[in-house]
């Protein structure tokens, strides 16, 4: 099969989450979601869909993938994905190794993982070796920040009553934490990311401030987030687990860490760090060194479900992440929303879901 097209979507989708709009670190507040869709063509007569990481810097990754990486796809074979993302890899690799560049990347992977699928008729997970056992995954909510004590306490019990049963906390403080631990009561497991937030020093302290609090783990404390030594620091100095990978750019940066002995627990994200192909290897890889993985997919499209796939095929237990929000449209409708705190694996073949392009031109970014 050969790439005919590939169409790039910037999208801002409004959303409701249960409490005022938070702020962005870019400034102002966030009014959407904002994400890329890629959709690619073939001359076989399928398409596949992918999503690239983007928040803040998605006109950045949307250009990325637009002008430079698409022209490069054009008329080029795609059977043999691992050959072609190599490729594509060593001819970037002068812009660096993380970032933008490589989030393209990773949608137009997971994009040509869903033609293959489909190709062969059979879903992701199943291609990856799965028993096709697991129907559904438990999702944990994780929450946007909510900066007072009074909106964590109603956005934690919202999330209770919709049949969550894991909760993740994007606060800075211990009094909103603690909040936290009021509202949903002491056997509900808490997780805390702070978003590479403290330095080491204040990262030690604010960990023995939260002990009281439970934590399930405390994700992504310190800035910057790749001085694993600095983590492996804190992780000595606490009890809470330690939890840090959704800005591993790609393999080596995923075996730095595990050597550094840095976390308890590892988040790849397939839309962050060359999408399904490098993502599996970096599961694999903390499958052989015994260290626990959790893919971060705090998103609401083929992202997520890309996760999806990787965790049904996880030899392991694991849980998915859902970024709680309720979108004004989904684009991949049902797929990408919980039921009583699961979501569902699709068993049709590539991703297995139906991407509305109605809806992408509804709220597509001119």
């Amino acid at each position: 099969m050969k790439i005919t097209n590939v169409e790039a979507y910037l999208i801002a989708m409004p959303f409701e989450h249960g409490a005022p709009k938070p702020s962005q670190r870019s400034g102002g507040v966030r009014t959407t979601l904002d994400s890329v869709y890629v959709r690619v063509d073939t001359d076989a007569g399928l398409s596949g869909w992918g999503e690239c990481f983007g928040f803040a810097c998605c006109p950045v990754t949307h250009f990325a993938l637009k002008k430079v990486v698409a022209p490069m796809l054009l008329g080029r074979e795609c059977d043999d994905i691992s050959s072609l993302m190599l490729e594509l890899h060593r001819r970037v690799q002068s812009s660096g190794r993380n970032g933008p560049l490589i989030f393209a990347l990773s949608g137009v992977d997971i994009a040509l993982w869903d033609i293959a699928g489909k190709a062969c008729g059979l879903p992701i997970h199943r291609m990856l070796g799965s028993s096709d056992l697991r129907k559904r995954i438990p999702a944990y909510a994780s929450l946007m920040r909510l900066d007072t004590a009074e909106n964590v306490r109603k956005v934690c019990r919202d999330v209770i009553a919709r049949g969550y049963t894991q909760i993740k906390l994007h606060e800075r403080t211990v009094e909103t934490v603690l909040a936290a631990r009021e509202a949903v009561g002491p056997d509900y497991p808490i997780m805390l990311d702070t978003n590479c937030t403290w330095d080491l020093q204040t990262s030690i302290k604010m960990a023995r401030l939260l002990q009281p609090c439970d934590l399930t783990w405390l994700e992504e404390p310190l800035f910057p987030p790749d001085d694993y030594k600095a983590l492996a620091s804190l992780r000595a100095s606490t009890q809470i687990p330690i939890a840090a990978g959704e800005n591993l750019g790609n393999l080596l940066d995923v075996e730095r860490i595990l050597d550094a002995g840095a976390v308890d627990v590892i988040q790849p994200d397939p839309i962050k760090m060359g999408g399904i192909t490098e993502c599996w290897k970096a599961l694999q890889m903390a499958e052989e060194r015994g260290v626990q993985a959790e893919p971060h997919s705090p998103w609401h499209g083929p992202g997520l479900v890309a996760a999806l796939h990787l965790i049904a095929a996880m030899k392991t237990d694991c849980l998915a992440e859902f970024y709680y929000a309720d979108l004004a449209k989904s684009p991949i409708g049902a797929a990408g929303i919980p039921r009583d705190g699961f979501l569902s694996v699709p068993d049709g073949p590539g991703l297995g879901i139906r991407v509305n392009e109605d809806v992408l031109a509804e709220f597509r970014v001119a």
